[in-house]
């Protein structure tokens, strides 16, 4: 399925179809996950995106959305959303076979690129280094991080209650992702590297977005869009479904 069709201005690699079996999502993520940069850096973005998906389980349907923030004042100038079934079950560790199809159809829709894409999801601190930012990631072809509400696999010490502290999230001695406290006496959030940025830039760009909140406010406002929660009155916005 190419979704690039719908809009030039995104563009989107196609690197296989949805319709697969629990196995073959399973050994498709073991052959994709060596394809995902751990290097690469953003210096000066000018949008920055966040996706993020809200489902409704007794509809089997779900709803995707992606925000575009003009940096750094972080003012809203895009938002897509779309509305359609969900028709893989849940399984821990494949939650992009899940939500994936639904983001892409909708990031396809975006009118401006975005220098970087933040995730409600996993990126390599993943069982198989292929969570959901990190798949999302090899789509996109643009620095994406991973920025998950808890912890899907790796050890860690719990970090200290002041916005900033940071401790390592480590899995079988591999660094995979760090625990950051983004507000105070919040729990912390779980970042990772999508792709084609380092862990080091994936934190300072997830802290430097965020304004007070235990999101950063790309995620905050997909997630709140995602939700039909967002209210903006600016005229900038550009919005569809």
């Amino acid at each position: 399925m190419g979704f690039n069709r719908y809009n030039l201005c995104v563009r989107l690699n196609h690197l296989h179809e949805w319709n697969l079996t629990i196995y073959e999502s399973r050994e498709l993520q073991n052959r994709l996950a060596p394809e995902v940069s751990r290097v690469g850096s953003v210096t000066e973005p000018r949008y920055i995106a966040g996706v993020d998906v809200s489902i409704r389980k007794s509809r089997g349907t779900g709803t995707a959305a992606a925000v575009v923030l003009e940096y750094p004042e972080l003012n809203i100038v895009e938002i897509k959303v779309v509305n359609g079934e969900i028709n893989f079950p849940y399984v821990p560790g494949l939650l992009s076979f899940r939500e994936a199809p639904l983001i892409l159809q909708c990031c396809a829709q975006l009118e401006h690129t975005p220098d970087l894409i933040m995730v409600d999801g996993q990126g390599i601190a993943h069982p198989r280094r292929l969570g959901i930012a990190a798949h999302l990631g090899l789509f996109f072809d643009v620095p994406t991080i991973g920025c998950a509400k808890s912890r899907l696999c790796g050890e860690y010490k719990i970090p200290g209650i002041e916005p900033g502290n940071i401790e390592e999230l480590v899995d079988t001695g591999e660094p995979i992702g760090a625990v950051i406290r983004t507000r105070q006496s919040t729990k912390p959030v779980f970042i990772s590297i999508g792709n084609k940025i380092t862990l080091e830039d994936a934190i300072y760009w997830v802290m430097r977005c965020c304004r007070g909140y235990r999101l950063p406010e790309p995620i905050r406002f997909a997630h709140l869009a995602a939700g039909g929660n967002l209210k903006i009155k600016q005229k900038s916005v550009i919005t569809g479904n």
